[in-house]
């Protein structure tokens, strides 16, 4: 399994806090939501040639991680 603290920083200074892949502008969020539209990461590479392959894995097994542990509570109807 990648390490995904070797491609995602989050830094204030840097686009609003949100985590971005290291030495970018490239928000996990934006790579994640051209993933979950369909989008191949052959074309988001080829639009994002500064990207590689394993900053993609790297944006996913962030958002692995960041729903890992996640409860979820049952609200009394």
């Amino acid at each position: 399994m990648i390490n995904w603290k070797e491609y995602i920083v989050s830094n204030p200074q840097i686009m609003y806090g949100k985590p971005v892949i290291k030495n970018t502008r490239v928000c996990v969020e934006l790579i994640l939501e051209k993933l979950a539209e369909g989008e191949t990461i052959p074309s988001i590479l080829e639009g994002y040639p500064h990207l590689k392959q394993e900053s993609i894995y790297a944006c996913l097994a962030y958002a692995m991680d960041s729903v890992k542990n996640e409860t979820i509570y049952s609200l009394a109807s």
